[in-house]
Parts: structure tokens; C-alpha cells; sequence
């Protein structure tokens, strides 16, 4: 970790498990996520990386174990579970926009309908944030109009406009056109360099080797090893682990 990390826990996670009927797609899982820390997990297909993310934000249910998020239990219904939702951004492969609203629209609609922001601070808040994504220009524009790459990156500016404690990323660029993909990861990174806290399944090693403060290796359900990218990529240690990277990164 750097020295920029917050050394306090914003997620734990406790000996998780969670079953789709017979398959146990999480295996007594352990993992504390710091305040201001970027986690990247990878594996391969299947290992429960996209789970993880959505027992954080309760969009799954977990058989047991416990997780705590900013030193309170997940919540499970009503106003709190709206609360934690609130507070913890995701960003989904498929960058699931309302096609019917305009981007800004898309950016305004959580802050003003769960934060109860008036419209008019909402959408100064909104173009600020579709500035500092770069496409500030598409305000009024609609999900169809825009690129792939564009379409991400208000997801992402949408999840910035809750003010969220952290943000979930799963597998945020894979839907995208191979040009797309940097100009993601570019908004990701400045992210990452403004202390936002991140836990971002991906299959892009070189964000992993540039924005991570830790890497969290996941195999059939399991976290198999972690460590800084550095100490990861260079000197994995364990098989599985060398076994992903010898076959991933001679693409």
C-alpha cells in the first residue's frame, strides 16, 4: 500500500460465502479495503471476482459471514440498505444509462431524487462532473448518441454525483471497442490519484500495474493470493497465480 492510504477499513469482509444453488461462488472470503485504497481483482472467469462487488452493495445476499461498510453492518432492506447503496457507487460492464433521459439527466437523477438536492445545484454539480469526465459537451445528448467509451464514463460521473464513500467497478471496460477502453481507464486512474476508494474487477493489467495499491487474486471462489502490483506481477506466489499470468500476459 501507499503512503497516501488510509490505514482504516472502509469494507471488511468475514469469512463470506455465497451459493447459487449448488455452485459456491464465494469461499470464505477475508478482505479489508482501507479508506482511499484501490483494489484490482482478477482471475480467471468464474473465480466470483463480480460477486465480490455485488454482495459489497447488496445487490446479492451472502449465505454467511459477515461485512461490515464504514464500521456498520450491511444493511439488508429499507432505508438503510438505500442509505448504503447511497454511498457506495457502482459502475457496471454494461453501463446501464435510462435511455430516455438526457446524460445529464442520467447524472442529476440520484442526487435529486435520493439526496433531495434542488435541481438547479444538481445539475451545476452534474456538469462539473461530465467536465472532469470530458464530455461535458454531450450534456443533452442521449445514452444512444454517445460512444461506448462515452456511455461509461457517464456511468461513472452518475456514480461520482452521490458523493459516494467508494466505487465498485465491474468489469468496466470489456463491453467497450479496444480504442475505447483508455480513455476509461484514463478517468479511473485520476480517480485512483484523488484517493478515491475503488474496488475494480478487471482484466486490464496495466491499469492493475498503474492505479492499484493491491492486487486480489481470485480462483474458483476463492481469494488465492494478494499483494502489490509490483510484488504480484514480478513474483507471484503462488502456481494458479503463475499459471493465470503466464497465460494472460503473453497476449
Amino acid at each position: 500500500m501507499t503512503e497516501a492510504v488510509g490505514s482504516t477499513s472502509l469494507v471488511r469482509l468475514e469469512n463470506v460465502n455465497k451459493h447459487f444453488g449448488t455452485l459456491h461462488v464465494l469461499k470464505d472470503i477475508d478482505l479489508d479495503i482501507a479508506r482511499g485504497e484501490v483494489v484490482v481483482a482478477i482471475g480467471p472467469s468464474g473465480a466470483g471476482k463480480s460477486t465480490l462487488c455485488r454482495v459489497i452493495n447488496r445487490l446479492e445476499t451472502i449465505d454467511s459471514g459477515t461485512i461490515t461498510f464504514d464500521g456498520k453492518s450491511l444493511a439488508v432492506e429499507g432505508r438503510a440498505l438505500a442509505q448504503l447503496r447511497s454511498e457506495v457507487g457502482m459502475v457496471f460492464q454494461s453501463f446501464n444509462l435510462f435511455a430516455h433521459k438526457t446524460i445529464l439527466e442520467n447524472v442529476t437523477l440520484g442526487p435529486i431524487r435520493v439526496r433531495k438536492i434542488a435541481r438547479d445545484q444538481a445539475e451545476k454539480r452534474g456538469m462539473e462532473l461530465l467536465e472532469r469526465v470530458g464530455i461535458a459537451s454531450q450534456a443533452q445528448k442521449y445514452p444512444a448518441q454517445l460512444s461506448g467509451g462515452q456511455q461509461q464514463r457517464v456511468a461513472i460521473a452518475r456514480a461520482l454525483a452521490m458523493d459516494p464513500k467508494m466505487i465498485l467497478f465491474d468489469e468496466p471496460t470489456s463491453a467497450l471497442d479496444p480504442e475505447m477502453v483508455q480513455e476509461v481507464l484514463d478517468v479511473m486512474i485520476s480517480l485512483a490519484r484523488d484517493g478515491m476508494t475503488m474496488l475494480v474487477v478487471t482484466h486490464e493489467m496495466g491499469f492493475a500495474r498503474r492505479a492499484a495499491n493491491r492486487v486480489v487474486f481470485m480462483a474458483d471462489g476463492a481469494v488465492v493470493e494478494q499483494n502489490t502490483p509490483d510484488e504480484f506481477f514480478t513474483n507471484p506466489g503462488t502456481d494458479r497465480a503463475r499459471d493465470f499470468l503466464s497465460k494472460i500476459l503473453t497476449h
